[in-house]
């Protein structure tokens, strides 16, 4: 049995880590989406020059050479040493050639898998700004999910009437609010320390914490705490001395901050913890959480960092959003976060590959105790699906990993165990769930293996048919003959918004079914000629948060097939037909 548990399954799990504070009562921080809607980073964008730090910001100066250090052992030590120029510091901190300009941000170039430099076009900043604030995530669909978060992490430039700082803080915000905890930490962290302005100081804090490392906090601690005068900030400080070895100075810290009631609480108590954590910390803190009812990015990033359990009521009190900022942190055992990771993965939060990884680590577990049967049994049989010699028993497998519901998050876990399964025409009953896994992961080559063997005018003909570049062009009749599976009325229209937005059916035949199925994909609003516009300049970054902005809808069966359609064309306008493929495919999936 001990053999077994350590069946290896997959490609590794990407970890991230970080956190931030509450207010004074404190107040809760945590982003739009976590129950009652607030507003985004109030700070107002500044100039595009980068706003010069302020005066008194505290700078933590590098040790200086001694200059004298090869003069005789028997040489007199000089007097007090001069003052050095904050300027000469300053050069020595960061020379000119490591200096990173604002007029390009971004973790991720274009040629690592992020979009093109010029993504942002000639657009407003302050415009593309505001739909990123007012964009409610996360969106009902897992491929323009993970679109949206290559546009947001991609070194772009900054866009016209923006500064890059306060434009990198609410791409990090949005990506915090899409759930995606690491990657808000990656566009925080591509801006210079020098270069940061309140508001990005806001979203980093945010950013550190979601990812659980309070470490992360450091480098900023000093000099944002003079500048926003935030508690969370101040109570870094002490956090950041404990972590650095100076645990007689964080504890006089923390005990300050009680004193002035900067933090109070399981708050002060979570950073107690954190200073517990550090070189020398010999305290002992026990967190209780009888009382406390809500759950802040404070709480959850240092509860993530310190090992300490969050109760299941507080976590299911949330977003989705700190759901899978708990699949993303490293702190948090494998047997505590697989039912997060799963939610996540269905959301392009995780890969199907980072999924079975989390499942392996189940099976390789040394503490049986805290795997859940349920879990186990999931991991033995997403292990025979994987590794099994026999087809069918890799088949039986499946089926078991998806029950009579078929949770999305499930075909997200087995798409790569669906593509080692060979279409023949005993399996065809299978065929509409092995086509859907294998294209949650853009298995379109396996998948269309299957051609031969789908009954025409099915689901997973319908998916094939729309991710495969060669197919011929169908007419309407071969739409209306499509009747899948739920709500054929509603797949039949976004089968035909999809296939018309790739450009698979004749003008005339688009004409007939618009008609025939009350699907205007020829009516304009705002939003059709911004897409429109945007497409026409090439502008991706700019096409893709639009279609984001079209789909703030709970589920797929909220969006409109006219939607979908101008969605589909414009990114097929802009060279990313693939992912229009793949979102069309999806719709028929999930709808």
């Amino acid at each position: 049995m001990r053999t077994s548990r350590k069946v290896a399954l997959a490609v590794g799990l990407a970890g991230a880590a970080l956190p931030a504070i509450g207010q004074d009562r404190p107040e809760s921080i945590l982003p739009p989406g976590f129950g009652q809607p607030q507003p985004s980073p109030t700070a107002e964008p500044s100039a595009r020059a980068p706003t010069p730090a302020p005066s008194g910001a505290v700078v933590q100066p590098l040790p200086l050479p001694n200059p004298s250090a090869s003069a005789s052992a028997s040489a007199s030590p000089t007097a007090t040493p001069s003052p050095i120029d904050p300027a000469t510091l300053a050069f020595y901190e960061l020379p000119p050639f490591a200096r990173r300009s604002l007029d390009r941000v971004g973790p991720v170039r274009a040629s690592e898998g992020g979009l093109p430099a010029d993504a942002w076009g000639r657009s407003d900043g302050q415009y593309l700004q505001t739909l990123m604030r007012r964009l409610s995530a996360p969106l009902p669909s897992r491929w323009l999910s993970i679109l949206l978060r290559r546009a947001l992490l991609t070194e772009a430039d900054t866009p016209r009437n923006a500064n890059g700082a306060d434009f990198a803080a609410e791409r990090a915000w949005l990506l915090l609010r899409m759930g995606e905890s690491v990657g808000a930490r990656a566009v925080v962290q591509a801006v210079d320390n020098a270069d940061f302005t309140p508001k990005l100081y806001q979203v980093a804090l945010n950013a550190m914490l979601a990812t659980g490392d309070p470490g992360g906090l450091c480098p900023h601690a000093d000099r944002a705490a003079g500048v926003t005068r935030e508690r969370g900030w101040t109570v870094a400080q002490a956090m950041c001395a404990g972590l650095s070895g100076l645990p007689q100075q964080a504890n006089a810290m923390v005990r300050d901050a009680r004193r002035r009631g900067t933090a109070r609480g399981i708050d002060l108590l979570l950073a107690e913890k954190v200073v517990g954590a550090g070189g020398g910390g010999r305290q002992a803190v026990t967190i209780e959480w009888a009382g406390v009812d809500r759950l802040t990015p404070w709480r959850f990033g240092l509860a993530a960092a310190t090992g300490v359990t969050v109760p299941d009521e507080l976590m299911t009190s949330t977003g989705r959003q700190v759901r899978y900022w708990q699949a993303l942190a490293p702190g948090v055992p494998p047997a505590a976060r697989v039912r997060t990771a799963e939610a996540a993965a269905a959301q392009g939060v995780l890969s199907s590959a980072a999924l079975v990884d989390l499942y392996g680590a189940l099976l390789a577990s040394d503490d049986e105790e805290e795997v859940e049967a349920a879990d186990e049994a999931a991991a033995r049989d997403l292990a025979t699906a994987y590794t099994d010699p026999s087809a069918e028993a890799r088949l039986d497998a499946l089926k078991r990993l998806w029950g009579e519901d078929t949770p999305y998050a499930r075909l997200v876990l087995t798409a790569r165990a669906a593509a080692s399964i060979a279409p023949v025409k005993e399996r065809a009953g299978e065929a509409n769930r092995l086509i859907a896994s294998m294209l949650t992961a853009g298995l379109a080559r396996p998948a269309l293996r299957w051609r031969s063997v789908v009954e025409t005018g099915g689901d997973a003909w319908a998916m094939l048919t729309l991710v495969d570049p060669s197919s011929e062009p169908l007419n309407y009749s071969s739409v209306a003959s499509y009747s899948g599976g739920g709500d054929a009325q509603a797949r039949q229209r976004l089968f035909f918004a999809g296939l018309a937005g790739l450009g698979r059916m004749s003008r005339e035949d688009v004409e007939r079914g618009a008609e025939a199925l009350d699907v205007p994909i020829g009516a304009t609003n705002s939003w059709t000629r911004a897409i429109d516009r945007a497409a026409a300049a090439g502008e991706a970054g700019t096409v893709v948060l639009l279609s984001a902005i079209a789909m703030q809808t709970p589920a797929w069966r909220g969006v409109p097939p006219a939607m979908l359609f101008r969605i589909v064309t414009a990114l097929r306008a802009i060279g990313l037909e693939g992912e229009a493929r793949m979102i069309a495919a999806e719709a028929i999936a999930r709808a």
